[in-house]
């Protein structure tokens, strides 16, 4: 019998509507960060409170995931793609005409919150818009590419705004990115309407999301604030509470926010652990390296952001090139297990930068073996965590694998820093007052190597998961019934 996606002529040009709408809220991500300082001066925003600009749309994107998620599964995918579209774009044109940090922080958590019905809703309707197994693997290539190498574009393009524009295009820069996307939807989007007779989860929505904020909060602060301050302490002890409270109410809720069957096939359960390991792995790469440029090679930020690039290429490369060719007769787990194993080793390298390195010879070989490894486990992950999944869960696994790629972020960037601060200060204490400029980068660099080191270590974790969780076949749907 012919594929789904076979018979509808348009499926390629949903795929460019679908990838559109993704890299946007990839984008995003990181595209703000470099505009930061610009934003505080323009608005007088105090240094206490410019983190809010980013920890607004974390905070909201990471814990209204699995709502949005559920969401799509009620209303329809193509309804919830199309809302979060236009959502996302009101929320971008508020935060654009921001006259004061108020109106910024709040349109930044509006964004969040539109893209947390968008991510799942776009990722699955690819799920079920591409069922052959070749194509299938192309799309996900694609998929894979922009969800890995989206964040380092997001500096080059914040970047270039900044630098020829001003701050506030990096916010207005998604209006007509979304209108574009919001016709292409209206043509080539094709989706059943939602599940008729559907409800929410209340106490689901109020637990899993409660719980998702207070990690993510307490994640954000753990950094200015250290691990011991109630501030971090509170919130990750009532986020685990009432996580473990939301898993107790999924067993029994009637018509759960989160299915648990999701879970019960190995390479599923395998795949959601290795995105989450390689999220914490990778992250610091972004973070450290943008002080490495800035701080220690006194690169501007559009060559900051330029640097980042071969990351990217890598990232697509691995995705579209290699991992999508190979996945349809290769297993899963071989290809997850040695893109792990390549970004370690570009880890490894990345470990050895000096402050008087050159980019060519010492920081574009390690930036090309992670992106690279990145892109070879992408890809497979999300095509064997949401293969087998009954249609009318989707959307709640789609927004699983996000959720779990937000924690791991937010979760990698903080422990990561955490350990090169820690490094850094030892070693300015062991070699005397760091009076120089020069004593300053060099301890800087010596707790980026050593953060280097430990993120090896989470994706070599990784890929031992990978190949001793997922089976050479796709997920099964044992278990995977709905339930009565």
């Amino acid at each position: 019998m012919t594929p789904a996606s076979a018979a509808d002529p348009k499926r390629w040009w949903a795929l460019a509507v679908i990838a559109l709408a993704q890299l946007m809220v990839i984008l995003d991500g990181t595209i703000v960060n470099i505009a930061l300082p610009s934003a505080q001066r323009a608005l007088g925003m105090p240094d206490a409170d410019r983190q809010w600009v980013i920890t607004a749309y974390t905070l909201a994107f990471g814990g209204l995931l699995l709502l949005g998620g559920r969401i799509a599964d009620l209303v329809g995918r193509k309804r919830a793609f199309v809302i979060g579209l236009a959502g996302f774009a009101m929320a971008s044109a508020l935060g654009g005409a921001a006259a004061g940090p108020g109106t910024l922080f709040a349109a930044r958590a509006l964004q969040g919150a539109f893209a947390a019905v968008l991510a799942p809703s776009a990722l699955s309707l690819l799920t079920t818009t591409f069922t052959d197994p070749r194509e299938r693997a192309k799309a996900f290539g694609v998929y894979g590419a922009l969800a890995g190498g989206g964040s380092g574009a997001g500096l080059l393009v914040g970047g270039l705004l900044t630098e020829y524009l001003n701050w506030r295009w990096c916010l207005y820069v998604n209006v007509p990115v979304a209108l574009a996307a919001l016709i292409g939807a209206q043509v080539f989007l094709r989706d059943r309407s939602g599940r008729p007779g559907g409800h929410l989860d209340v106490p689901g929505v109020l637990l899993g999301s409660g719980g998702l904020v207070a990690l993510v909060y307490g994640f954000s602060e753990a950094g200015p604030r250290g691990w011991t301050s109630p501030w971090v302490a509170a919130p990750l002890m009532a986020g685990v509470l009432l996580l473990a409270a939301f898993v107790w109410w999924q067993h029994r809720a009637a018509g759960p926010l989160l299915p648990l069957r999701i879970f019960r096939d190995r390479s599923r359960a395998g795949a959601f652990a290795t995105m989450g390991l390689a999220t914490i792995g990778m992250f610091g790469v972004f973070l450290f390296l943008t002080y490495y440029f800035q701080a220690v090679l006194g690169y501007p930020p559009v060559r900051t952001g330029l640097a980042f690039m071969p990351v990217s290429v890598g990232i697509v490369i691995g995705a579209t090139q290699i991992a999508a060719r190979l996945l349809p007769r290769t297993a899963p787990h071989t290809l997850m297990a040695s893109g792990m194993v390549l970004a370690a080793a570009g880890m490894v390298l990345l470990s050895r930068l000096t402050v008087h390195a050159q980019y060519v010879p010492h920081v574009l070989p390690g930036l090309l073996l992670v992106g690279l490894g990145m892109g070879l486990t992408f890809m497979p992950v999300y095509a064997t965590a949401t293969v087998g999944v009954p249609t009318q869960d989707t959307g709640a696994a789609s927004a699983a694998l996000t959720t779990v790629q937000q924690i791991g972020a937010s979760l990698g960037t903080v422990l990561l820093n955490t350990i090169a601060t820690g490094a850094t200060g030892r070693h300015s204490r062991a070699h005397g007052p760091a009076d120089s400029g020069t004593a300053l980068a060099e301890a800087m660099v010596h707790g980026f190597s050593v953060a280097y080191w430990c993120s090896a270590g989470v994706l070599l974790f990784a890929a031992l998961v990978a190949a001793l969780t997922v089976r050479r076949g796709k997920p099964s749907q044992a278990g995977s019934k709905p339930s009565a």
